[in-house]
């Protein structure tokens, strides 16, 4: 199919040419070289039609074409994770949900559930440099972040940095290493630079810390600290695939794995961080909704959860409403939406709670897990109602006619600017008319 035949075959979707005139569409600059080449703003200009890259006819606010971009952008990374790694859709959509807001992320699974593999294989689609840090007990801070070695040729001291210094670093079985390594990684995790010899040295942006433990061990290992787990925005449990997934990966592995390719570069990532950041909207609602969440694991008795009270230590910190919102953003961004609804904290919650609450030893005794407390934790917690749609029982008004002006809605006070109130369950419409049907 030639340009003239796709261009015959819109003219005549879109109605008469002096109707409908069709305008030129000017030429996106190409962007990478190879298989990672793309057109910025997917314009179909190559003699091989794009027919994803059409532009689609949108009625949303300013800005929203940004955002559907980017989530196409997103979407193409998502695929092409998903070439190498079989199954394992909440690993991966976690894992870009974290770079996106900017955090890092701690995978616990047995062995042979590539996690490792996944880790790997964002670093390539993402562009970005990788490294990976085997921990084990003979390990020592200098190995990670980096050290200073006497020159006798100059009679001075280098620095040779570590392999911190990298977009995406690895810390595989990070709990085999003892806790004075361990901590190596929370100046960096938390300030994104490295101070050796009284110089402070940044690390490349953006950066991001993906470390793996084998929860079946426990002779040779460190637990983490809290302080540590803290330092994580996310924990995901990676579970084993199913019978069908794990034939996929017989069928695609065994013979000629495949390789990902690179589908974004890292000015793309920090730029998308930045809009995850700055144009995703989050109504006062979802802010209550997730401080609502995080204060309930610290007093559970003001949310009418008592059975809660002698099972939890110590709650989650203020630094878990952060990470709620600034995950729920990415994944709304991720969804192809301009606003973030409580949903998105919902589904995010497990990830963002569960390593940061300590059970009591009550709990421990009565074989109580923290699946058990979020499970109750998000079934009590009651989300405010953003918008008339969160309400299944609730009917869209109907228009009124081109003839006649809007008529007047009762019981439903004026909403203030910048924001929807959550009250619509009392809103009556009368329209003219009506009073005799």
């Amino acid at each position: 199919m030639t340009i003239s035949m796709v261009r015959r075959a819109y003219r005549s979707a879109r109605g008469p040419k002096d109707a409908r005139p069709l305008t030129a569409q000017p030429v996106a600059p190409w962007v990478g070289t190879g298989p990672a080449g793309r057109w910025r703003n997917h314009v179909a200009t190559a003699p091989t039609l794009n027919y994803a890259a059409l532009p689609v006819p949108s009625t949303a606010v300013t800005g929203s074409r940004a955002i559907t971009d980017d989530a196409t952008l997103l979407e193409r990374t998502l695929f092409e994770v998903k070439k190498v790694i079989v199954g394992q859709d909440h690993l991966v959509e976690r894992l870009i949900v974290a770079a996106l807001a900017g955090g890092h992320v701690l995978l616990e699974g047995l062995p042979g559930l590539a996690k490792t593999l996944a880790a790997e294989t964002l670093a390539t689609v993402v562009g970005g440099s990788f490294a990976r840090i085997q921990f084990t007990p003979d390990l020592l801070p200098a190995d990670i972040t980096g050290t200073r070695i006497y020159r006798s040729s100059t009679e001075q001291f280098d620095v040779e940095l570590g392999p911190v210094f990298v977009n995406f670093l690895l810390a595989d079985e990070i709990n085999r290493a003892p806790a004075k390594v361990q901590s190596a990684l929370l100046e960096v995790m938390g300030e994104y630079h490295v101070s050796i010899g009284g110089t402070t040295y940044p690390v490349p942006q953006p950066f991001m810390v993906v470390a793996t433990q084998n929860p079946i061990e426990s002779e040779g290992v460190y637990p983490l600290p809290e302080a540590q787990r803290d330092r994580f925005l996310m924990k995901v449990v990676v579970d084993h695939p199913s019978r069908d997934e794990e034939i996929e990966i017989v069928r695609r592995m065994g013979v000629d794995p495949p390789s990902a390719q690179e589908m974004m570069s890292l000015g793309d990532l920090a730029r998308i961080q930045e809009a995850a950041r700055t144009s995703i909207y989050v109504d006062r609602g979802v802010q209550e909704y997730a401080v609502d969440l995080v204060c309930a694991t610290r007093d559970p008795g003001a949310y009418d959860l008592d059975d809660l009270v002698p099972l939890l230590a110590y709650g989650a910190s203020p630094r878990a409403s952060l990470g709620l919102l600034a995950s729920a953003r990415a994944l709304a961004l991720l969804r192809r939406r301009s606003f973030a609804l409580p949903q998105d904290v919902f589904d995010v919650a497990p990830d963002v709670l569960g390593h940061r609450l300590v059970l009591s030893y009550e709990a421990l005794a009565q074989g109580v897990d923290v699946d058990h407390v979020l499970d109750r934790l998000l079934a009590t917690v009651m989300a405010q109602r953003i918008t008339p749609t969160q309400d299944g029982t609730a009917k869209p008004v109907p228009p009124a006619p081109d003839d006649r002006p809007a008529p007047p809605v009762t019981g439903l006070d004026p909403q203030p600017a910048g924001g929807v109130t959550s009250s619509y369950s009392d809103a009556r419409t009368e329209w003219p008319g009506d009073a005799g049907r």
